[in-house]
């Protein structure tokens, strides 16, 4: 039987003391900004994300610029993130009902702006955690991935996975918590060759005790 209590306790341990300064990777100055550059992010680097804003928040300054953007220059613009047709309409979209429905205000509820086209509740949780103090897991690749070989869901889906780490992660620790792990799964839990000798928690891994015929 698996001990996710005593599991967590270590990997909290291990990550305030290995990534200590861990902090969203996105460049911003305000929720605006970040809630655009969280949605390009989407399947692109963080690191390619920040070349692009750098240039695109100069000319787009606000949902109100977005609504009001050539859709084809627009796309154009934010290419090299890739995926960047469905990007745009979605960021066109919902700046349109940002503009329409809240006075160009983004709504810092998270049941109001997963109502807005192309937002989920990782980057919800992004913008309100990181901008509002409002503790929220964010369950990107790394993450799940980290999660789930430890053992600490058993499900798949993004928002169930959420869930079951709410119960187990203090609230308070939810958005340090949540960069911690993703520096931690780029650091040495990465997808295809982890470095496992490296990492305290492989006594708890599935994935290292199942590739040393433990499991």
């Amino acid at each position: 039987m698996i001990n996710k209590k005593k599991i967590v306790e270590e990997l909290i341990r291990f990550l305030d003391e290995r990534y200590s300064d861990a902090k969203c990777s996105l460049d911003y100055v305000n929720p605006f900004q970040l809630l655009i550059a969280t949605i390009l992010s989407a399947q692109c680097t963080d690191e390619r994300v920040n070349k692009v804003t750098c240039t695109l928040f100069k000319k787009y300054r606000s949902f109100e610029d977005f609504a009001r953007a050539d859709i084809e220059e627009f796309m154009e613009d934010i290419k090299p993130t890739g995926f960047y047709r469905n990007k745009a309409k979605n960021i066109k979209k919902l700046s349109e009902i940002v503009v329409e429905k809240y006075d160009g205000k983004m709504p810092e509820d998270i049941d109001e702006l997963v109502k807005l086209p192309g937002i989920g509740r990782k980057t919800a949780n992004v913008v309100l955690g990181n901008c509002f103090g409002k503790p929220g897991i964010v369950v990107d690749t790394h993450v799940k991935r980290i999660s789930q070989r430890l053992g600490l869901t058993d499900n798949d889906n993004p928002d169930k996975i959420e869930r079951d780490l709410m119960e187990l992660i203090p609230e308070e620790k939810w958005t340090k918590w949540s960069h911690q792990m993703i520096e931690f799964g780029r650091d040495i839990c990465s997808a295809r060759k982890p470095k496992c000798e490296s990492c305290p928690l492989s006594k708890y891994c599935g994935f290292y005790l199942d590739k040393k015929g433990v499991m």
